[in-house]
């Protein structure tokens, strides 16, 4: 058969755009004179659409857009994601059209409720499998989770069934997976080997159809992959990139890819990028200023704004006060020249004094936290300002590390529309700044030399409040994103007492992070919808 892999960037929720691309990839597979072209896990919709799914108007909605999608299909089938309703309600579908009319319809069996994922609360699970038969072919259709529950492969099931399985003992030839699978560092690595792995124990050949784009704060790769029967990876599409490629199954067993993707640090940044100009676009901002200190936090901020979006589209604002750096306001200057973007010096000193002559006994200064955090929150005001006068989008700058001890002002530096950095640990912006500057110097090597500050005081460093970042993000990666023990985290040699200290300033930070704007999601747990912790607990660890 030929088959094409129509790798699409669908909008949540905008079933006349989705269509519209849906068609005209259908329209590149009919002039290619394909057998099948496949879409990824709720194309139609987008994934994950959420609480629209409980929504009949929409529901309708999207049962007329299938029809209309239905009729136009002529000798290329079509294999699209959708959500489905049937008898015991909704269901996320794979369903093959062909000549006009709907053949035959896969409901996902595996619905994940873990991690970001809460699918149980929209779809009811298939209550069987089938193969399709498709011009002389025996097809195992899956969606998403239905391949991630081999029992050899991550030594458990999380589930009692295993729709590949069941698949591949009906006689099925190719199993197909329609996929919306979020992206982290690491991800790709994993589901690779995971698609060899299974290819060669089932001895099929595995054709695994991505979705691409930003959706919130998630970031889909894309990386569609076919896999034979032998563990090869002979086909791979583009990463956080849409893509269409033909392929003849008849030749798989001769395709060897020379290259195959190896995620470094260029990953995390492709995924950057297109999460925040997704996130701007999919929601009607096409332009974003980011407050400047002069630290690395707000360079690499500002650095992926201005690749993703373009220097006319980016401003930098730069609010020094009394206790800014020469050094600091040099920096962040020089960056907005490296970058060509908009640049604006508005100093916040007039301001932080009339704050300091009001609040204080005979209006001196007395240094302390409301003082360090009225700066910021002059600023938050100054960039949110601007903002609404000029319709852009601020960007806060806060990097995971900072997030997750509470080192952040709310309601001052995390004021603002989309934490582009809210899932970078601080060594990871560290790696980006090299990355950014690989080519040419753009942000200046004084920004990633000198020792971070938040500059609220006089001789401020991080470090006076925070553990070094290399310690601290060993102990935040093994808590939050590993869960691991106390204990443990204490065996890979550390004091129980910081190990202790850490873990209690992570949770006592939770009422900030629920009021924190969105974040692009590039670890393998993030905070959000990944982490969900109660904010008024009294649970601590010993």
């Amino acid at each position: 058969m030929l088959i094409a892999l129509a790798q699409i960037n669908p909008v949540l929720g905008d079933l006349e755009y989705n269509t519209g691309k849906i068609l005209e990839y259908i329209n590149k597979a009919n002039a290619a004179r394909c057998d099948l072209v496949i879409f990824p896990e709720l194309a139609l919709t987008g994934y994950p659409a959420q609480d629209l799914l409980l929504n009949d108007q929409f529901l309708d909605a999207v049962e007329i857009k299938l029809q209309e999608i239905c009729l136009v299909i002529g000798d290329t089938g079509v294999i699209l994601g959708v959500p489905m309703r049937g008898i015991n309600g909704l269901y996320n579908a794979a369903a093959l059209m062909y000549r006009g009319k709907l053949q035959y319809v896969q409901y996902k069996s595996l619905l994940p409720v873990y991690d970001i994922f809460d699918e149980k609360r929209y779809f009811e699970p298939a209550r069987e499998r089938k193969c399709m038969a498709f011009k002389g072919n025996k097809l195992g259709v899956t969606i998403c989770e239905d391949i991630w529950n081999d029992k050899d492969y991550w030594n458990r099931q999380r589930y009692d069934i295993d729709p590949l399985e069941e698949l591949v003992q009906q006689g099925a030839e190719i199993i197909i997976n329609l996929s919306a699978s979020p992206y982290h560092y690491g991800k790709y690595a994993l589901r690779t080997d995971m698609l060899s792995k299974l290819a060669v124990k089932h001895q099929v050949d595995m054709i695994y159809v991505n979705q691409v784009g930003g959706n919130d704060h998630l970031i889909f790769d894309g990386s569609s992959a076919v896999v034979n029967k032998v563990g090869t990876l002979c086909l791979q599409l583009n990463k956080f990139a849409e893509d269409f490629v033909v392929f003849d199954t008849g030749e798989l067993c001769k395709r060897v890819l020379d290259e195959t993707g190896h995620e470094d640090i260029s990953w995390v940044y492709q995924a950057l990028l297109l999460g925040t100009r997704d996130y701007l676009y999919k929601n009607g901002f096409s332009r974003v200023l980011v407050g400047l200190s002069g630290g690395i936090d707000s360079s690499v901020t500002a650095a992926l704004a201005t690749a993703a979006l373009g220097p006319k589209n980016v401003m930098g604002v730069s609010m020094p006060s009394r206790y800014s750096s020469q050094g600091s306001r040099d920096d962040a200057g020089l960056l907005a020249e490296n970058l060509d973007i908009e640049y604006r010096l508005l100093p916040i000193e007039n301001i932080f004094k009339a704050y300091t002559e009001l609040f204080n006994p005979e209006g001196r200064s007395i240094m302390d936290l409301a003082e360090e955090n009225i700066q910021a929150r002059i600023r938050g005001n100054i960039l949110m300002f601007i903002s609404n006068r000029e319709g852009q989008m601020v960007l806060t700058t806060g990097n995971k590390s900072e997030m997750a001890m509470g080192y952040s002002t709310i309601y001052g530096d995390m004021a603002g529309g989309l934490s582009v950095l809210a899932d970078v640990p601080k060594v990871m912006v560290y790696r980006l700044a090299e990355y950014i500057n690989r080519e040419r110097e753009i942000i200046p090597q004084s920004v990633i030399n000198k020792p971070p500050s938040a500059e609220l005081r006089p001789d401020q460093k991080d470090e006076d409040s925070l553990p070094p970042y290399q310690v601290l993000d060993q102990i935040l990666k093994a808590y939050i994103e590993e869960i691991k023990p106390i204990n443990e985290i204490v065996a890979m040699g550390h004091s129980r007492e910081l190990v202790l200290d850490i873990a209690r300033r992570v949770d006592a930070a939770e009422y900030k992070r629920q009021q924190a704007p969105p974040g692009l999601r590039v670890t393998s747990r993030a905070f959000g919808s990944g982490r969900r912790m109660p904010i008024a607990q009294r649970w601590r660890f010993k």
